[in-house]
């Protein structure tokens, strides 16, 4: 657990956490409806009857939308809960045309399970997963296109969410960012949420209390629909540094429902935080229970691909690959593909065991990839150079054609052209040099450009030897092979 406290007036403050992660299903319909979910789409421009609530029309359930909510739920360890019910949930909004919000609350598709989290420069932590439920989600009230009124879009009204509810297990803003860095590059893995924060389809709400360290559990406050890991851990920043100095202030901490203003980083009261009671749960006369075996929750098992902390192990044991280059690998979904490729790639052109290549493959991943598309702004789905030209390129560094600092300039090219790196190489005559009597022949001509140095090198300046490499790959413009260099120097300086 992260030592992370407040130091107050009074003496020192635990932070306790708890987040509501909002994840919209990946699906091409909505939960109770056949409309589509398209992102971006034209105001009210996907609103079925059921969405905007016609008199007369009955919901009916997406099957793929509760697959997708098992597979989670398998893939998070959790609990699988093989009777399961829809609740009415009642409140109102100028959004929410029903009036109520059709999800689960007594008997929720999933039950308990963990994420193991690795927050940076801290320990590992055990994060406990309270519930995973299904509901529809709400449409999006609008205040800043008119004077004089606010608009209503239903675009998201009936979209399917999966409600991912966490226990109050975390202690510290890096803990929780950790938290939702790891949940949603499982969600992407598994594909059943594309994760993107920036658009909505993944949001947390954050319930943060403060008490002193190991008492009793104080009065939480929830900020609503936090859409980005920033956010997430400045939200917490904030509101327990404001509810250490209510309470040393002799105040008192209401339960309530705040927002995030992004702009100055703090956060607002927003309204009083409901009690469960206030929205009258009852079970939704219109949809059945949902009932399935063994034998569905098996096949929804068999669907899921290898999840990140597997595969990070196994490029760590059957690759030899570092803890920390195995983490960076396997945090997205997409990186961990293209690596994949590559990895491929590269054994089968080099003829030789993805063990063997391994290392390589990742270090010019995470080192020169990385770097390039860092500086392009690209990600790694948008990278100009596919894992079968990056594969050519370590096989052309390890047969000798290419030295490290020649690879380098072809990379750049392949960067700004597209090219295949043997193009390359062919065309602007890039190959590295191994005849030792060209090289010999460069080396004579630098020492004898530079008696005076060899005099010194030879009456002990050996510090100097780096020179002469130096002017021997400047002299033959950076394609002599660095190691017959060295060997062919030392020789004509007599050792």
């Amino acid at each position: 657990m992260t030592d992370y406290r407040i130091q107050g007036e009074t003496g020192e403050w635990e932070v306790v956490i708890g987040l509501e992660v909002h994840a919209q299903v990946t699906t091409n319909a909505k939960l109770f409806s056949g409309a589509a979910t398209a992102f971006g789409s034209e105001p009210n421009s996907q609103v079925s009857l059921v969405d905007a609530a016609m008199p007369g029309m009955l919901p009916v359930i997406n099957g793929e939308a509760v697959r997708q909510a098992v597979r989670t739920g398998v893939a998070l360890n959790c609990e699988i809960h093989k009777w399961s019910r829809f609740d009415r949930k009642n409140y109102f909004y100028a959004d929410l045309p029903q009036g109520y919000q059709i999800s689960q609350f007594a008997h929720p598709i999933v039950g308990e399970g963990e994420i193991i989290v690795d927050p940076v420069d801290a320990d590992p932590a055990t994060i406990g997963i309270e519930r995973i439920h299904l509901e529809q989600d709400a449409g999006k009230s609008i205040h800043d296109q008119s004077p004089e009124f606010s608009l209503v879009d239903l675009n998201r009204s009936g979209v399917a969410l999966m409600e991912i509810v966490s226990k109050p297990d975390m202690r510290s803003p890096a803990e929780a960012g950790a938290y939702v860095r790891k949940l949603r590059s499982i969600l992407r893995y598994v594909g059943s949420c594309d994760g993107n924060m920036d658009q909505g389809s993944m949001r947390a709400d954050v319930n943060v209390s403060v008490r002193r360290p190991g008492g009793e559990l104080g009065t939480r406050t929830e900020c609503k629909n936090v859409n980005s890991v920033r956010f997430v851990e400045a939200v917490i920043e904030y509101e327990a540094q404001r509810q250490v100095e209510v309470l040393e202030a002799g105040g008192e901490i209401k339960q309530e429902t705040r927002q995030f203003d992004p702009a100055q980083m703090i956060t607002r009261p927003l309204r009083s935080k409901e009690e469960a009671h206030d929205y009258r749960y009852f079970p939704d006369p219109d949809l059945l229970p949902l009932i399935f075996d063994d034998a569905y929750i098996e096949a929804c098992r068999a669907t899921l691909p290898e999840l990140p902390d597997t595969k990070r192990t196994r490029y760590v044991e059957q690759l030899e690959i570092s803890p920390y280059n195995a983490a960076v690998l396997t945090a997205e979904q997409e990186t961990a593909a293209y690596f994949e490729l590559l990895l491929n790639e590269t054994a089968l052109k080099q003829r030789k065991e993805a063990r063997a290549v391994g290392k390589a493959a990742a270090n010019w991943v995470i080192s020169d990839l990385f770097g390039a598309l860092n500086g392009l702004g690209k990600s790694i789905t948008e990278s100009p150079i596919s894992p079968s030209q990056g594969a050519e390129l370590l096989a052309l560094v390890a047969d000798g054609t290419l030295s490290g600092r020649l690879a380098k300039d072809v990379f750049a090219i392949m960067l700004e052209t597209g090219d295949d790196p043997a193009k390359i190489v062919e065309e602007r005559g890039m190959k590295q040099v191994s005849d030792t009597g060209a090289i010999e022949a460069e080396i004579a001509k630098v020492l004898e450009a530079n008696a005076d140095k060899v005099a010194q090198y030879r009456g002990g300046k050996d510090k100097l030897f780096g020179f002469f490499v130096g002017q021997t790959m400047k002299a033959t413009k950076g394609q002599a092979n660095p190691q017959v260099v060295n060997e062919l120097l030392r020789k004509a300086l007599g050792g």
